[in-house]
């Protein structure tokens, strides 16, 4: 998946054509590929609660892509599924997570922009944290059955081939071919094998040596009935569990990447604000980046806007040169508001 830069600088006269030189330059040079950001008119409020908010939407943030990580993690673990079929789930308002952030619209019927930027914060807090302690208790509902069942599973204590080789030769006193397989999975198989008492210590000291671990069975009929009537239950109960589940972390995740995106939009309004002032007039855009070109792309960037903060713009040139010990390029700081935006939220495995 890509990456994304959300960026604004003022929304006047000459910055406009600035913008529009910047779309030409990049888009030609094969730099990026730029979508206009629309967001509407905000309540702002006071330039004090602005940095205020600006430190809890950076927190909000963080968590929001936390939690959608979360989600992205647990439906890969339970589809068991390649990343790219994983990913054809992992969907915003109905179409994949580029197209909806590209074509990003302000949802006023979740996110009324009457009230004010701190309301609007706050309900998007809640509904992400609901949505994490949603969250967290049906995934261990879910995984507790999981571990369960494949704890009955997992009695395997050896290969099946190795034990097919090995076995007979353990003792003379082994019947030949007289194993039987119970059961198998990835991580090793449960074997009988029938040979005369005398040779049972034996028997279990050659097994020992060869990495196998040896039990007397002792047969119950009952114990063994109960035992598969349990992994019967548990095995139901993960198919019935399985689609209400994962259609739960479909629409969730929707719910919390929209949040998401919004909490963002927040974010560059609060910054533009701080940084360029009142009244409120900044221009939002998005950029993906070409994966080559990424310091060919700051670059151009930092010279067409330099001139909104020529301390920040010397810091960026300066922190490209590597000195030791300075660590201004690693703040993402630069003369223009820059949020990037990281659609890879499926753990690299």
């Amino acid at each position: 998946m890509a990456e994304f830069w959300l960026i604004s600088a003022p929304g006047d006269k000459s910055n406009q054509q600035q913008w529009e030189r910047m779309n030409t330059v990049t888009t030609k040079a094969n730099l990026s590929s730029n979508f206009k950001f629309t967001i509407p008119d905000l309540k702002v409020g006071t330039l004090d609660a602005l940095v205020s908010l600006s430190d809890e939407l950076g927190k909000l943030d963080t968590f929001a892509e936390s939690v959608l990580k979360k989600i992205a993690h647990s439906m890969s673990d339970m589809m068991e599924d390649s990343e790219d079929k994983v990913q054809e789930n992992l969907l915003a308002n109905g179409v994949d997570l580029v197209t909806y952030l590209t074509r990003f619209q302000w949802d006023m019927a979740k996110y009324p922009i009457q009230q004010s930027l701190h309301t609007l914060s706050e309900v998007m807090s809640k509904q992400i944290s609901q949505i994490d302690t949603d969250l967290k208790a049906r995934s261990v509902a879910y995984s507790n059955i999981k571990a369960n069942l494949q704890g009955l599973e997992r009695k395997a204590v050896a290969n099946y081939v190795m034990w097919q080789k090995t076995y007979e030769s353990l003792s003379d006193l082994v019947v030949p071919r007289s194993t039987k397989k119970l059961m198998e999975d990835s991580e090793g198989g449960l074997f009988t094998v029938t040979l005369f008492k005398k040779a049972v210590d034996e028997f279990k000291a050659k097994a020992r040596e060869n990495k196998f671990v040896v039990r007397e069975f002792n047969f119950n009929e009952k114990e063994l009935q109960s035992e598969k009537e349990e992994m019967t239950r548990l095995a139901a109960d993960k198919k019935q569990q399985y689609g209400p589940l994962l259609r739960w972390l479909k629409v969730n995740f929707s719910e919390a990447f929209i949040a998401w995106i919004h909490v963002k939009a927040l974010r560059v309004s609060v910054e533009s604000v701080l940084r360029y002032g009142l009244p409120v007039n900044f221009q939002a855009v998005l950029l993906q980046p070409n994966k080559k070109s990424l310091k060919r792309l700051r670059g151009v960037l930092n010279a067409l806007y330099k001139h909104l903060d020529g301390v920040a713009a010397a810091s960026v040139a300066d922190a490209v040169v590597d000195i030791p010990g300075l660590s201004i390029g690693n703040q993402d700081y630069y003369s223009y508001v820059c949020f990037k935006i990281d659609l890879n939220l499926i753990d690299q495995k």
